[in-house]
C-alpha cells in the first residue's frame, strides 16, 4: 500500500494542494480556456460576463481566486476581474469581467493561475459603488460611471410622520444626473454637510433635479388593485453585498405593507454594472396568496412628457424636459411577464405614472430601471434613448453564451 504524502513546494515555487499521485495521473491544470459567443447581429460594448467558480474550481483550489489572471486570447491582454460572493456567505460564487464583442462574434479567453497573481491584477479608475448615507438622514445610494440613484430609509419616514422638516416618505427611486465618469456620491454628500442645496446645483459634474415625492420615481413598485396602487414605505434594513470595478450589489428590506386585503413582505436586491444606464432590480414579495400583479412605475412629473413603449420587446420609457435639458427614463422587463402598460395621468400630485403591470412568477420579478440625460453626452435625443432601450432588451433576451 502506498502512503500519500503532501508536498510543500513544486517546480517554480507554486503550491500544490493535492498529494503525490500514482504515475500516469495528470498534473493539476494551470489554466482553463473558454469562449464567449454573441449570437446577436448587434455589437455589445462593455458587456459583463460571469464565470461560475464551480467551472474553475480546480484553479481556485490550487491558487486562490485572488491569484487567477484572465487573458483575452486574441490580444494576449490581461483583463480586469471582480470576484463576487453572490449570496454573502463568505465564499466566492462567480468571477466577473467585461468585454466588448462584435455582432455574431466569438472570443476566446484563458484563465491562468499564478502564485503572485494578486499583485499582477489590473486596476481601474472607474468604479461601481453603493453605501448607506447616515450623514444625509439615511439615504442609500448607488452609482457607476454613467448614472447614480438613491432611495430613502426609516429616519426620513419618521421625520415626515412626526412633522419634522426635511423628511421623505417613499419607496420610490431618485436619479442623480451625472456628466462625469468618476464617482460623485461621496463628494456631493460632503458638500451637503456645508450646504443642503449642494447637489441640487450643477457645478459641471451633474446634479439632482429629479423630484420623487410620494411617487414611484424610476422603477419603484406596487400592487395595483381596482385602480389603486398599494406600495411599501421607506426601507427598514439594508445589506451591502458587493462593490467593485464591475458590479455593486445590495439588498433592501421593507416593513410589511397592505395590498388591498393582503399583507406583503418585500425584499429588493439591486445591482448596477459598469457601463450600464440600467440598474437590475429583483423583487421578492411574500404574501398568503398569489398577488394579482406587480406593477412598476415611472413618475410623469408635470405630465408634459411623452410615453413610448414596445410591449412585444419589453421596453417602456418617458421623455421629458428637465430644467434646460431633457431626460429619458425607462424600464426593461421580460415581455412574457408583462400584462399591460398604462399612461396614467391624474390631477393628484406625484400620482401620474407610466405603469407596467406584470405577472410575477411565484411573487418574484426581475426588471431593469434607469435613465439617460442629454447633458451627460451619452444620448442626444429621445430616438437615441429608445434605441438604447431596444438594444438592451435584445441583449437580455439573447445573453452571451459561455462555453468551457
Amino acid at each position: 500500500m502506498i502512503r500519500l504524502q503532501n508536498i510543500a513546494k513544486a517546480i517554480g515555487g507554486s503550491m500544490l494542494l493535492g498529494a503525490v499521485l500514482l504515475s500516469g495521473c495528470q498534473q493539476p491544470a494551470k489554466s482553463i480556456e473558454f469562449k464567449v459567443m454573441n449570437k446577436l447581429a448587434l455589437d455589445r460594448p462593455a458587456e459583463t460576463v460571469s464565470i461560475p467558480v464551480a467551472k474553475v474550481a480546480e484553479l481556485v483550489q490550487q491558487y486562490g481566486v485572488e491569484n487567477l489572471l484572465l487573458y483575452d486570447v486574441a490580444t494576449d491582454s490581461l483583463l480586469l476581474t471582480q470576484p463576487l460572493d453572490t449570496d454573502a456567505d463568505g465564499t466566492i460564487d462567480e468571477i466577473l469581467f467585461q468585454t466588448s464583442i462584435k455582432a455574431n462574434e466569438e472570443r476566446k479567453f484563458t484563465l491562468k493561475g499564478a502564485e503572485n497573481g494578486a499583485s499582477q491584477q489590473p486596476q481601474s479608475k472607474l468604479q461601481t459603488y453603493s453605501r448607506f448615507v447616515p450623514e444625509r438622514t439615511d439615504d442609500y445610494t448607488w452609482e457607476n460611471d454613467r448614472v447614480a440613484f438613491r432611495t430613502y430609509g426609516p429616519v426620513a419616514q419618521q421625520m415626515v410622520e412626526q412633522g419634522i422638516k426635511g423628511g421623505t416618505l417613499t419607496s420610490g427611486i431618485d436619479a442623480w444626473l451625472k456628466r462625469v465618469e468618476y464617482p460623485i456620491i461621496n463628494k456631493w454628500y460632503e458638500g451637503y454637510k456645508e450646504n443642503s442645496n449642494f447637489y441640487h446645483v450643477d457645478r459641471g459634474e451633474g446634479y439632482d433635479p429629479y423630484h420623487v415625492g410620494i411617487s414611484r420615481g424610476i422603477g419603484g413598485i406596487g400592487v395595483l388593485v381596482d385602480d389603486s396602487l398599494y406600495v411599501s414605505r421607506n426601507f427598514t434594513e439594508y445589506k451591502t453585498i458587493a462593490e467593485g470595478p464591475i458590479r455593486t450589489v445590495f439588498e433592501l428590506t421593507y416593513a410589511p405593507w397592505q395590498a388591498g386585503n393582503q399583507q406583503v413582505q418585500e425584499t429588493k436586491r439591486i445591482s448596477l454594472d459598469l457601463g450600464s444606464n440600467m440598474a437590475r432590480i429583483e423583487e421578492v414579495l411574500e404574501s398568503e396568496k398569489a398577488l394579482p400583479n406587480l406593477t412598476i412605475g415611472i413618475t410623469l412629473h408635470d405630465k408634459k412628457g411623452e410615453v413610448k413603449a414596445n410591449q412585444e420587446q419589453g421596453w417602456f420609457r418617458y421623455w421629458e424636459v428637465m430644467d434646460d435639458s431633457n431626460l429619458g427614463t425607462g424600464l426593461v422587463v421580460d415581455p412574457q411577464q408583462v400584462k399591460e402598460f398604462r399612461d396614467h395621468r391624474v390631477a393628484a400630485k406625484d400620482q401620474s405614472h407610466l405603469y407596467v403591470v406584470t405577472a410575477p412568477k411565484d411573487n418574484a420579478l426581475v426588471y431593469y430601471a434607469g435613465f439617460g440625460w442629454d447633458k451627460s453626452g451619452q444620448f442626444k435625443s429621445a430616438e437615441e434613448w429608445d434605441q438604447y432601450l431596444a438594444d438592451f432588451a435584445r441583449r437580455l433576451a439573447s445573453p452571451l453564451e459561455v462555453k468551457f
